[in-house]
């Protein structure tokens, strides 16, 4: 008896440590933006995951590393699976709002961010997506009490201040939306902050002020996917077209989606 308990332990031992090396191998293939490595990783671990709440994160990754391949209807599969194994996740709101508000569907994607805000009433990533998912079906009222809502239990969320002030370049108030990020700079110079500095001067048709701003945000990161981005904008209004593409390629490569930049499609095509 004592022997065969020694052999079912033995096995117990050996799978989870298989599992935790699956796992290791499928956070390093995510680091180097390997999606296609992370993605076979965590195919298999959803597989081999008896224990719901883990299984569920393995599933949101696995929706991820899809999404970002371009397979957005395996990404739609994996999240909804990963809805099925814990329905009280909060990240599985995040990511299917996320997703379907980036393909269009509004109605869809309000729905899973209102039952993320009922779910975690104080969670500040929910109220960000469901304030962009306002903002795409024009209630920018709606969009403003939702980043406003965030300051009263985060007053310091960089992601509702800088919302506020992309809120007030939208609505055509350059000036204000550059005051809001001149102050965030004084207390944070942070990467996030000059990239967004640089979008309002580009707004401003100062060009150079632009250039200045995302060179400094890349340098504080160099791997933030979004600064390369702006960064290409910037080029292709200087009719920089082939050092614009070769940005665009460097966002691609950290992880940044190439279905979101289908605006530049036709430019990189002629380069």
């Amino acid at each position: 008896m004592r022997k065969h308990l020694f052999i079912l332990s033995l096995a117990f031992t050996s799978f989870g440590f298989l599992s935790a090396q699956d796992k290791k191998t499928a956070e390093e293939c995510f680091k180097k933006a390997d999606y296609k490595c992370a993605e076979e990783q965590y195919s298999k671990l959803v597989l081999t995951e008896h224990i719901q709440k883990y299984q569920s994160e393995y599933y949101i990754s696995l929706g991820t590393a899809q999404k970002r391949l371009g397979k957005t209807a395996a990404a739609f599969k994996s999240y909804e699976s990963a809805l099925k194994s814990n329905p009280k996740s909060i990240a599985v709101y995040d990511n299917l709002a996320t997703l379907h508000n980036q393909k269009g569907n509004r109605a869809k994607a309000l729905e899973y961010a209102n039952t993320g805000v009922k779910l975690e009433p104080e969670n500040a990533e929910i109220y960000l997506i469901r304030s962009k998912i306002y903002n795409n079906l024009g209630k920018k009222d709606l969009a403003m009490a939702d980043l406003k809502q965030i300051l009263t239990f985060a007053p310091d969320n960089i992601f509702a201040r800088t919302g506020l002030a992309t809120l007030k370049k939208n609505n055509g108030d350059l000036e204000g939306a550059l005051k809001d990020y001149n102050q965030m700079l004084s207390e944070k110079p942070e990467s996030l902050l000059y990239n967004g500095r640089a979008d309002i001067y580009l707004k401003m048709k100062k060009s150079k002020e632009a250039l200045a701003d995302i060179n400094k945000a890349i340098s504080i990161d160099p791997k933030f996917s979004q600064s390369y981005v702006t960064k290409a904008t910037v080029l292709f209004e200087s009719a920089k077209d082939k050092e614009a593409c070769a940005n665009l390629d460097k966002a691609i490569a950290l992880g940044h989606e190439k279905a979101l930049l289908t605006e530049f499609n036709a430019k990189c095509l002629k380069k």
